[in-house]
């Protein structure tokens, strides 16, 4: 027998916080084995609480044989349990207990089952609904089942003066637990977490009656659950059997272990210890151990005293003094040892934080044989900081995988359940065809021209209706390739039960499966790496199991189905894979416990992060939990400190907060508060990293920063326009960079997918109503002319493509509208004046670089029986004031006016302009308004010079030279956006102010 084993059972160790765990825990078992034989270490039996902890272990004993090859002992995992795989179910052991219930299945069954008593709940569940619900009742049988609590204490759980919702609770959480294991019982199931204690039990009882006479170790457990505490009772009594504890504080003050509660990080040791009937004194150390670690030490007992209980806090300052007593004989600071290596970074947000951390790992890589490990409970921090090493080309080694939803099989089939319920949603369907999976039948280059086509073509603008208003207009426009895709498509799509009410979740699953293969399928049918790889397997085993096992979950819409699968995919981590970094790695909490790099950096420090909020039980209240027997949420805090505590005391260790969280501001995890708090009270602050700071706002921060300058272009005289519109004027006159850029370079906007119809619809149907009805009735408006106007404008907008829902608000605001203009009609034509609409007229002037024209296309020109001719313009927005139009920055009525005098308009003579007017139509209140900015006579003509004298001047700078700055006219840069102003860089300039006193 080893001689580790000399010692009488019960052996209960622990390896101190401070040091490597899985590396002393494999040294202590090899010096003790070996000598007895290879066989000897490889018949011992480990178990461990994970099973990533399991394969730390293996590679830990490689390192404690100095690289011999050897066989390992044999490493399970507890927390992790297979079928058929020992110790745990070594010969008759479970012949008699059935099997475990799938986790996909049960979340289905259990959802089936809410769906079926919701209205015990008094709620209407559609499927997420009712599978959120279930989540919740599946963590409660889970606590009842690890707890080994019976749950007959239901009907007792309530007193009267609760409120009635813990009633309802009370009600439903019976009806479950007897309907739940009769459902198991048909299917010849049982849960998971029962089948694993039942499996403990069985196994603490078979040992206990035949102890197991080789070595059994169990390392690294709290022992958080009844029968894995019970287990390892039986394990530390075993004639070769051990238990290794993970950092027990043996130097905590007797005073202060007395008042350990749920929330220390040595509360879980504590109950286990108290179970199993051993004292704190009784727990041995290590003997790989032993080694003299002064800063390690003194790491430990400074974490251990930050973190000591609440109670116990009172007296810190005697602690510190205590410490410094013990510290003398060694002639070292304790305080100061034990926070060398220690230091705290506070970053803005999550994002820098995640930069922080990246960088951190990547300094390590520097130092030859350097090891550094990212310690995070919170996935998506884990999964940014992954992502931000892969800029240097750097893979960790990363427990938190990456969300189905991420992958691009899950993104895929995301985008796919969303066009289910909108399918001609522009967006949805550019992201479908531009994904890396999609094929549809065709070449890589066939499609990507046809896509490219199609997007121009069809799927920039406004949205289309029907797959039929789409066809239409790639035909209008020749868009023969982007049609083929259209149909392949749109017959992709069409497996999809588009629009229906409700269907069975396993068919929309089948019909979406059958969309995706028929997206991916390249010319020769295959669907190339849909189902393939970590992401694909998951895809193809969370379909499959909606097929073939959701058939109890309630019919759902397309857009229940696009969210059902969504939290369905959000729950389910794919394991990424892939070549890594052997000397980094990305851990969750608990697995840090048992591994140990040279560098720690130890992120998520923030209240609701690291220690986690309590989470939200919606059947039980923090009394209803206490009088079942459940544990509190406090525990959680409790097993989180620990966690802390370990990762804590490695020889390097980096605290990383941040100051903001999901856009709000952020607490300090309590663990960091008192830490601080006790290096204060030795006089001393934990030191920072501020050039780590400075490197990750520097990463991506471009050197010299110097604000660009507003942008002059200055063309040659003869590539510069010689005819315009008068709209075009007033963009000259306001920002003549627009006119460079549009005017010149040909810069021409593209239109935005699914871009909103509404203001440019309702501005082109006004026009196109007034058109009809001065054309339809030039001389006597008809009694009924408010209903004629009123559709032609319905009409207007419909054939715009205006959405339905805005098509209803604005069917109101065109009653209202159309009595305005009907009123109006009436008023200005009582005189007999004769209406003329869309006239085109130009006007020539002399100009420096050559002759210069300017044209326009009027809404509306009333000659009236004096001979004046009245402009108007219609506006279904704000128009221009009075001081914007004499002042030149609206031009429009003013040109036009002068064009109109100068006898520009051919059919209309030369008459003197009358009232230069803008017409709002809003159909509000009030529904519509007349903006006169000239009146007929001295005033109207005198703007109409003014327009004139403007424009020959304003061409005459150009021809002469002058560039075309960006916004000449900046009072307006609010009021007033360009498709430009990105290309320009206004933002840029005009907040960091100009050189030069431009």
């Amino acid at each position: 027998m080893s001689s580790l084993f000399t010692s009488p059972a019960p052996r209960w160790f622990s390896i101190p916080a401070h040091r490597p765990f899985v590396q002393d825990l494999a040294q202590g078992l090899y010096d003790a084995l070996m000598p007895l034989g290879p066989e000897a270490l490889s018949q011992a039996v480990i178990l461990t609480p994970t099973r990533r902890g399991a394969r730390s272990l293996a590679d830990a004993f490689i390192a404690a044989g100095g690289g011999a090859a050897l066989l390992p002992p044999q490493i399970r995992p507890l927390g992790d349990l297979d079928e058929g795989e020992p110790p745990f179910e070594p010969g008759d052991l479970a012949v008699d207990l059935p099997a475990a219930i799938a986790p996909l299945q049960r979340r289905f069954e259990l959802t089936r089952l809410v769906k079926e008593n919701e209205r015990a709940l008094g709620r209407d569940l559609d499927a997420s609904a009712a599978l959120e619900l279930a989540d919740a009742l599946g963590g409660f049988l889970d606590s009842l089942q690890i707890e080994e609590v019976p749950g007959d204490g239901l009907a007792d759980l309530v007193s009267a003066d609760l409120a009635e919702h813990w009633q309802v609770s009370r009600h439903f959480l019976e009806t479950a637990l007897n309907e739940w294991p009769k459902r198991l019982a048909a299917m010849g199931l049982v849960d998971t977490t029962r089948r694993r204690v039942a499996l403990l039990r069985r196994l603490a009882e078979t040992w206990t009656q035949n102890p197991p006479q080789g070595v059994l170790i169990a390392a690294g457990s709290t022992g958080t659950a009844p029968a894995t505490a019970d287990l390892l009772r039986v394990i530390a009594q075993a004639p070769q059997g051990a238990v290794v504890l993970p950092g027990l504080d043996d130097s905590l003050a007797a005073e202060a272990w007395d008042e350990v509660g749920e929330q220390h990080p040595q509360g879980a040791m504590k109950r286990l210890l108290t179970r199993a009937g051993i004292t704190r004194t009784e727990v041995m150390p290590w003997p790989a151990s032993h080694s003299f670690d002064s800063r390690g030490r003194w790491r430990r007992r400074v974490i251990n005293e930050a973190l000591r209980p609440a109670e116990r806090t009172a007296d810190w300052l005697t602690v510190i003094e205590n410490l410094r007593a013990e510290g003398q004989t060694e002639g070292v600071d304790p305080i100061a040892e034990g926070l060398a290596g220690l230091s705290v970074v506070t970053a803005r947000a999550e994002e820098e934080a995640a930069t922080i951390a990246a960088l951190l790992l990547r300094e390590t890589l520097e130092t030859p044989g350097k090891t550094a490990a990212l310690v995070a409970p919170d996935q998506t921090l884990a999964r940014r900081v992954a992502a931000k090493l892969a800029r240097w080309g750097v893979g960790a080694d990363s427990s938190a995988g990456l969300a189905l939803s991420g992958c691009p099989g899950g993104a895929l089939a995301g985008l796919v359940a969303k066009a289910a319920v909108d399918p001609l949603d522009p967006i949805v369907l550019l992201a479908i065809l531009k994904h890396p999976f999609t094929r549809l039948g065709l070449d890589p280059e066939t499609l990507e021209r046809r896509r490219i086509e199609l997007e121009l073509q069809g799927l920039r603008g406004p949205r289309k209706t029907t797959w039929e208003a789409l066809e239409t207009q790639l035909r209008a426009k020749g868009a023969d390739e982007a049609l083929l895709l259209t149909a392949e498509l749109r017959a992709a799509l069409s497996r999809l039960e588009i629009g229906a009410e409700a269907q069975a979740p396993a068919e929309a699953a089948r019909r979406l499966t059958e969309t995706l293969e028929a997206l991916s399928a390249d010319p020769l049918g295959d669907t190339g790496d849909l189902w393939a790889g970590h992401g694909g397997e998951t895809l193809g085993r969370l379909l499959a199991g909606l097929i073939d096992e959701s058939h109890g979950l309630p019919q759902t819409s397309p857009r229940g189905f696009a969210d059902l699968l969504s939290r369905l995919m959000s729950g389910e981590s794919v394991r990424t894979g892939g070549s890594t970094h052997p000397r980094l790695r990305i851990l969750g909490a608990i697995e840090a416990r048992l591994t140990r790099a040279d560098r720690l950096i130890v992120a998520g420090l923030e209240e609701g992060t690291w220690p986690q909020g309590a989470p939200l039980d919606p059947f039980l209240s923090r009394p209803m939990r206490a009088k079942l027997g459940l544990p509190p949420p406090e525990r959680r805090v409790g097993l989180a400190a620990h966690d802390f505590a370990q990762a804590a005391c490695a020889p390097e260790v980096i605290l990383l907060h941040s100051e903001r969280r999901e856009g709000g501001p952020a607490v300090k995890s309590r663990w960091l508060w008192r830490l601080e708090t006790l290096a204060r009270g030795a006089g001393m602050i934990l030191p920072g990293r501020p050039e780590v700071i400075d490197w990750a706002r520097g990463l991506d921060a471009a050197g010299g920063y110097a604000p660009a300058k507003r942008p002059s272009p200055n063309p040659p005289i003869a590539d510069r326009p010689r005819v315009m519109a008068v709209t075009r004027i007033e963009a000259l006159t306001r920002d003549p960079y627009a006119v460079w850029a549009r005017d010149i370079l040909k810069l021409y906007p593209l239109e935005r997918p699914d871009e909103a119809v509404e203001a440019r619809a309702r501005g082109t149907a006004i026009h196109k109503a007034f058109e009809r009805l001065a054309e339809d009735h030039p001389v006597e408006l008809p009694p009924d002319a408010a209903a004629i106007f009123e559709g032609l404008y319905v009409a207007e907008l419909e054939a715009a493509g205006m959405p339905h829902e805005a098509l209803a608000r604005e069917t109101a605001l065109a009653k209202e509208a159309a009595a305005w203009v009907a009123d109006l009609e009436r008023r200005r034509r009582a005189d007999g004046r004769t209406i003329h609409v869309e006239l085109k007229g130009e006007l020539t002037i002399e100009a420096p670089a050559g002759p210069f024209t300017v044209n326009a296309r009027a809404d509306r020109i009333e000659i009236d029986p004096q001979g004046y001719g009245h402009i108007l313009d219609y506006k279904t927005g704000k128009a221009p004031s009075k001081k914007v139009v004499e002042t030149g920055f609206s031009p429009q009525l003013t040109l036009t006016a002068a064009i109109l005098q100068s006898g520009g308009f051919p059919t209309l003579g030369h008459p003197e302009p009358g009232e230069l007017t803008y017409l709002e139509i809003t159909g509000r209140k009030p529904a519509g308004r007349e903006e006169v900015r000239a009146m007929p006579g001295d005033e109207s003509a005198l703007a109409a010079a003014n327009a004139y004298e403007g424009l020959v001047k304003l061409i005459s700078q150009f021809d002469h030279g002058r560039p075309y700055t960006s916004r000449t006219a900046p009072q307006f840069v609010k009021q007033y956006m360009s498709d430009y102003d990105h290309l320009a860089r206004v933002f840029e300039w005009s907040t960091s102010g100009e050189e030069d006193g431009e």
